[in-house]
């Protein structure tokens, strides 16, 4: 019965949405010979005979809707009148032909929603004509009268005298409605399963999308230690500028063959000077902070290497001196074309990106600098530690590296040195070297690895 109330309703929405739209698109009031309305007739009929209760007669038993429609004018006076026009057309014989020319009747009025509503609140009064499980009696029953509202908007005129209303309808536009929604039904199972197949290429999407998230997490980790490494290479920086230098003397004398054939561009070329002096300035206060930073430290190697660099600098210098010097005695003899001249500066402007490159490189060597006062004092207090004996730092107790003091992370892993037992990052215990207490090398600090290192130097036994 379940099944059947569905397909019903589903026969009485298509019906009901097909004259709907039919009708507005006709224009024109409808009249019996229309094929939609005709079709809505059948399908309401079927519906109101759903459950209907046996009743027996001199003919037999048979079912007949006239009896619950005739409920109507007691529970609405104004039905009257439909009913009493049913019992006086003399061409009806049946109590089915009745009720189909109440039906047509209670449509021209534009009531019929109105007066089966009123039929299926009181059912206590239907429950003598249907069975329990009806459809008048159930929700699909309440649903079909609010699908009948929109049918107010339509102008009917049916002739309801000359119809032959008592005899058998034609129910092949039932059938048709009946593959109409067994073919629907059978589109929504297919679009349940391409649901179902899009769900799943989400959950795959969501999948790909986490593991793409933790593959980046790993090629952050490995840019981080190619920063650390590249970082290690400020000191072949160093190495690369003495060559650069004999470079730019070359470069510097091929200026000066091409300057003397650009005597008409003098102003633009003595403004270039003005940058170099302004450069050279800026390197001398450099050096002078490099002077002082220098005076601060206390290794011997550190020194060494500074006083190494500052002279190499200071006859860089010398160097650019006579270099300017020249250039401006011969910068009175400039007389050449306007093109040369482009070229050449062009090759002033890659000196002046080589020149911002090594100050660069000094900034960071004053950084590598400070960072060494730092570790000064590391280790004297590391050297404390080892007077004091080796404490045994506890994970929880740490959440900075001891050293650099950067904050502990999923990709900066803290790291216990042998020596010390304090915890630091791994670039500031990328050390191994063997302790007293292991034969093998084990990890140690960069504070402990320079003490050791020292010690070794000083104690070669």
């Amino acid at each position: 019965m379940t099944m059947e109330r569905a397909n019903l309703l589903n026969m009485a929405k298509l019906s009901i949405k097909g004259l709907i739209e039919s009708a507005l698109s006709f224009g024109r009031t409808l009249d019996s010979d229309y094929p939609p309305l005709q079709q809505f007739f059948v399908v309401m009929e079927h519906c109101l005979k759903h459950g209907l209760r046996m009743k027996k007669s001199f003919l037999g038993f048979n079912k007949s809707l006239w009896g619950p429609l005739e409920l109507v004018e007691k529970l609405c006076p104004e039905a009257a009148e439909i009913s009493a026009s049913v019992r006086d057309l003399p061409g009806l014989k049946t109590p089915l032909g009745r009720a189909r020319a109440w039906l047509r009747l209670a449509l021209m009025q534009k009531r019929l929603a109105d007066y089966l509503r009123l039929l299926i609140t009181r059912k206590d009064l239907l429950s003598d004509f249907y069975e329990n499980s009806a459809l008048m009696l159930e929700e699909e029953g309440a649903v079909i009268v609010g699908l009948l509202v929109g049918l107010n908007v339509i102008d009917a005129n049916l002739c309801v005298k000359g119809e032959d209303l008592d005899s058998q309808v034609n129910i092949s536009t039932v059938h048709g409605l009946q593959g109409r929604v067994d073919s629907l039904e059978k589109s929504n199972s297919k679009l349940i399963e391409e649901l179902a197949i899009a769900k799943n290429n989400i959950i795959k999407l969501q999948e790909e999308n986490q593991q793409l998230r933790s593959e980046n997490s790993l090629i952050l980790l490995k840019a981080q230690q190619h920063l650390e490494v590249t970082q290690g290479d400020v000191s072949l920086e160093r190495d690369t500028y003495k060559q650069s230098r004999q470079g730019l003397d070359e470069m510097y004398n091929e200026a000066r063959r091409q300057l003397k054939e650009e005597c008409q561009l003098r102003q633009d070329v003595e403004n270039e000077l003005v940058v170099q002096v302004s450069m050279k300035q800026e390197m001398e206060l450099a050096m002078k902070l490099l002077e002082k930073d220098i005076h601060e430290k206390q290794l011997e190697t550190d020194l060494k290497i500074e006083r190494e660099w500052r002279q190499t600098l200071q006859n860089d210098l010398d160097r650019e001196r006579d270099t300017v010097a020249q250039l401006s005695t011969e910068a009175m003899q400039i007389n050449g074309l306007k093109k040369e001249f482009h070229r050449l500066q062009d090759e002033n402007i890659q000196l002046k990106t080589i020149c911002e490159d090594q100050e660069q490189a000094l900034e960071e060597l004053g950084s590598k600098l400070s960072e060494s006062k730092l570790k000064i004092e590391d280790i004297k207090e590391a050297n404390k530690a080892l007077q004091g004996g080796q404490v045994w730092l506890k994970d929880k107790d740490a959440s900075h590296c001891k050293l650099c003091e950067k904050e502990f992370s999923i990709s900066r892993r803290k790291h216990h040195c042998r020596n010390c037992g304090e915890i630091f990052c791994n670039s500031c215990s990328d050390n191994e070297l063997p302790l007293p207490a292991s034969p093998k090398p084990v990890r140690v600090c960069d504070t402990c690895h320079a003490l050791l290192l020292q010690r070794c130097s000083s104690n070669p036994t």
